[in-house]
């Protein structure tokens, strides 16, 4: 199970406002992380969630994968996921990735992001990436009203789809905090929750080599890798993930790939 307790602390380059506000994200994450065990993990780390390999078993008997070749009933998959973009090292993962020829799903931040690097999060959908939610304003939406989580998850879908034409279906909760309530308004706007299983923590390095390192040892089939392109470390390491991945019989994907036959169903939450 992964930590529910991933924090978005920005780089030291950040203007001022931006280091605030990763200084108010951690300590929201430190007093998460202690309300969890204060309740014996009865709250916020129990949220039931669907694996991937279930909703693939859930869908209709023989059905045919949806994506191209690839279909994760067979194959050893896994995905490969970016939140908290677009920023300035966007461009070179994009890169990378098509380079390597390697799909991804993005969880788009809203404010400061989507709405500074229109372009990148054009690129992504036309470049057949998933282009996803991350909410606007990494607001953890277990602490605010419901008419603002309602605010944070539409402000994002709407702005991807007049980028993209497509609006979302997938979205990533900040610090992966949810609840039940989360899931019935994500029901009404045909959302479903995305989790993971790995986690680098480039957050705390910018180490490449180390980060390099967390994502292999962590990795296993359907897994979910979550990385930020935004801090310094993560975009030079990728191109080693990728290669070791791939070198273990990894098939790269992205998460409703990793999904299909099934597809996400708007109110559930998906993780490994």
């Amino acid at each position: 199970m992964p930590p529910l307790t991933d924090t978005l602390p920005m780089p030291q380059h950040a203007p001022r406002k931006m280091r605030a506000t990763a200084r108010r994200l951690r300590g929201w994450a430190i007093a998460s992380a202690a309300a969890c065990l204060t309740l014996a993990l009865s709250g916020c780390a129990q949220v039931d969630t669907t694996a991937p390999s279930t909703a693939r078993a859930e869908a209709a008997h023989g059905a045919p994968a949806r994506f191209g070749t690839v279909d994760c009933r067979e194959a050893k998959c896994i995905a490969l996921t970016f939140d908290a973009g677009p920023s300035e090292n966007s461009a070179r993962l994009l890169d990378i990735l098509k380079e390597k020829r390697v799909p991804a799903t993005f969880f788009l931040l809203g404010k400061g992001h989507i709405e500074k690097y229109p372009e990148l999060v054009k690129r992504m959908a036309a470049e057949g990436h998933e282009v996803a939610s991350h909410t606007w304003d990494h607001q953890i939406l277990t602490r605010i009203s419901d008419a603002q989580i309602r605010e944070e998850l539409k402000r994002p879908n709407d702005a991807i789809e007049r980028l993209t034409g497509r609006k979302p279906t997938l979205m990533r909760p900040p610090q992966g905090r949810t609840d039940a309530n989360v899931h019935e308004i994500c029901k009404e706007l045909g959302l479903a929750e995305v989790l993971w299983s790995v986690t680098a923590k480039d957050y705390t390095t910018d180490d490449s080599a180390l980060i390099t390192k967390r994502v292999l040892d962590q990795s296993s089939r359907d897994g979910i890798i979550l990385l930020h392109d935004l801090y310094a470390g993560t975009v030079p390491a990728v191109p080693g993930i990728i290669d070791a991945l791939k070198a273990r019989g990894y098939v790269f994907v992205t998460v409703p790939q990793l999904l299909a036959p099934g597809e996400a169903e708007p109110g559930k939450v998906y993780r490994p």
